[in-house]
């Protein structure tokens, strides 16, 4: 049927008070809807409503009084509707919303969330001294939560969170402990915590992990500890013992050798008959700590006095790693399961530092090979000594 004059095909556009254009359409339900903004001219408005029309046609559009939704209130209930997630992550997720989020970005709608607004944001945060870490971290929070947004409840059209690099970290080199220093390390701990470092270097563990091992999880026939629980520090909860951080953390990790007798002794000594008892705990019995655990041992003095001042507990589990990564054979797959991780990316991190390592000690070796064949022969020298005249380069 043909447009009668004067009266577009879809929608209308008139001019506000202000001189701007506002711009109505009927959706799918007959009601009619305004632009979210208005515009300042015209054929801008005539723009928007084609685009409109044309989601609508293509049955992409997108009711934008459901995404007038808070961000704060929709963040909230986005975590409350994970119940796979670990108490732990739980609390990270509210901290870093309460924290970097919601006090810049938590009142606005989902649908008035731009990029250039998310790249102010997260410019911001480094403008106030947020590391560059913990804005990446925020960053991919904000974009978790919008993705959902987008895919599952479709309510806004595309997530905004699209500035190139924000969600990278780049956390300083971690120090990795020679062997001398793992062992010295150990001695500088009270006499009931020095397997304590042994396992948890060598064995690749978090401290969640090796702190939840109990006596049924050890074969020291086997020279094996099972990892299938973990400690969770909850405030306000307490300890909470549960799954592994991930699918791949429930595993068995072969310990090396000379750490066995170290072992043994300790769990006649320190660890109650029970297949429940807990290996490692402090005086008492109790459970440890992770936020106390340094008070307890002294950390500070002790990492200092074996050199290496700064060194954080879980630096230990990547010691053990650098060292997995560097044993002959070793393929991506078997670095992968003795660290527990689903996911590729952390094992490859290892595997490409050895490579550099490796290419180091190629580029040592080709260096001393051309110093040696710039130094002359014996042969050679005798026979100038000798008067034979000049000697001549072999071919």
């Amino acid at each position: 049927m043909a447009n009668q004059e004067g009266h577009r095909r879809f929608g209308n556009i008139r001019k506000r008070e202000s001189g701007r254009y506002q711009a109505r359409y009927p959706g799918p339900d007959g009601r009619m809807r305004s632009a979210p903004q208005t515009f300042a001219r015209k054929p801008e408005a005539e723009k928007y409503l084609l685009l409109v029309e044309a989601q609508m046609m293509r049955g992409e559009w997108i009711d934008p009084e459901r995404g007038k939704i808070r961000l704060r209130d929709y963040a909230e209930r986005w975590i409350a509707e994970r119940p796979n997630l670990r108490p732990r992550t739980v609390h990270l997720y509210r901290w870093t919303l309460s924290r970097h989020i919601t006090p810049h970005l938590g009142d606005m709608p989902l649908n008035r969330i731009n990029t250039p607004m998310v790249r102010e944001w997260r410019a911001r945060l480094l403008a106030e001294g947020v590391s560059v870490t913990m804005a990446a971290k925020a960053y991919r929070l904000l974009r978790a939560v919008l993705m959902t947004a987008v895919k599952e409840d479709e309510l806004i059209r595309a997530n905004p969170c699209r500035v190139v690099g924000a969600d990278q970290e780049k956390p300083a080199e971690r120090p990795v402990l020679t062997v001398p220093q793992i062992f010295a390390l150990a001695e500088q701990m009270p006499e009931r915590f020095r397997t304590l470092i042994l396992v948890t270097t060598f064995g690749c563990l978090r401290w969640g992990e090796v702190v939840a091992l109990q006596r049924c999880d050890v074969d020291l026939s086997a020279g094996t500890v099972q990892v299938r629980q973990a400690f969770v520090e909850h405030r306000g909860t307490g300890l909470i013992l549960g799954p592994p951080k991930s699918r791949a953390g429930a595993r068995t990790v072969a310990l090396p050798k000379v750490a066995l007798p170290v072992l043994k002794q300790h769990m006649s000594s320190h660890v109650g008959e029970a297949p429940e008892a807990f290996v490692f705990t402090g005086e008492g019995g109790r459970n440890l700590w992770r936020g106390n655990f340094n008070k307890l041992v002294k950390w500070p003095e002790a990492v200092t006095a074996v050199g290496v001042p700064g060194l954080h507990f879980h630096d230990l589990r990547h010691t053990g790693n650098t060292l997995a990564s560097r044993a002959p054979g070793a393929s991506l797959r078997d670095i992968m399961a003795r660290m527990g991780h689903d996911s590729p990316r952390a094992a490859l991190i290892y595997q490409h530092a050895n490579r550099e390592a490796d290419q180091g000690i190629a580029d040592a070796i080709d260096k001393a090979v051309k110093a040696a064949r710039r130094k002359p022969s014996k042969r050679k020298v005798k026979r100038v000594a000798e008067g034979d005249g000049p000697a001549t380069e072999a071919s």
